[in-house]
């Protein structure tokens, strides 16, 4: 589960190709990225059936439809903060507060995440920074968390419902590197994320960095 801390700051997050992304404009790509994922988990979303909304996942307190809740929660929490510089509150990605997605959600989380896109799209937010609940942070480094918010909860919702969730694997590599040089930094006690689990060498990318976040990976067979 990824319950998000009290703001922080993240420290230097901006390198490799986070810097590449800051000093040259026609090197955003993890903004595409991000599209590529949204789309994948949107679809996957569109087809839980209704017997699954309330099945146990990955995230021991939420079931299926508090998880998907969670994403569009984020999604409109980034968007405000992208927008207008809104502060979170203390509870605004807590799915058990507020429910977001109404009688579609498969509706509800397809156009958050196109608000989401629009927002990040916006000229200059690479460069300015964001008091986000996972840290202060440039708008480059925001797409990454998004990204590996959507990566991690999507499998979650893979495993859910039994399901496969394919993305391309240098969208996962791009992540994976993020979150090993960065997110694993956060100090304990301020992580939004659950401490690294073991994950086989062979096994595949979008498990190894499930694992990095704190979800047991069953060894390939």
């Amino acid at each position: 589960m990824t319950h998000e801390p009290e703001s922080h700051h993240l420290g230097n997050v901006a390198n490799t190709d986070t810097d590449t992304e800051l000093t040259d404009p026609t090197k955003f790509t993890n903004l595409t990225d991000l599209a590529v994922v949204l789309r994948a988990v949107g679809n996957l979303v569109a087809d839980v059936p209704e017997s699954q909304w309330r099945a146990p996942t990955p995230c021991p307190e939420w079931d299926v439809r508090t998880l998907v809740n969670h994403l569009v929660l984020g999604s409109h929490l980034f968007t405000a903060v992208l927008r207008d510089g809104t502060r979170a509150a203390p509870d605004a990605l807590d799915p058990t507060v507020r429910d977001m997605l109404g009688d579609r959600p498969a509706a509800a989380y397809r156009n958050a995440a196109e608000n989401l896109l629009s927002a990040f799209a916006q000229p200059g937010v690479r460069t300015r920074v964001f008091h986000l609940p996972a840290g202060v942070v440039p708008g480059i480094a925001a797409v990454h968390l998004r990204t590996v918010e959507e990566l991690v909860h999507g499998w979650d919702l893979a495993r859910a419902t039994g399901r496969q969730l394919r993305f391309p694997e240098d969208v996962v590599q791009r992540e994976l590197a993020f979150t090993r040089d960065r997110l694993v930094d956060v100090a304990p006690d301020r992580t939004p994320f659950a401490p690294p689990q073991p994950a086989p060498d062979n096994a595949p990318i979008l498990d190894r960095l499930a694992a990095l976040l704190g979800r047991p990976v069953v060894p390939p067979r």
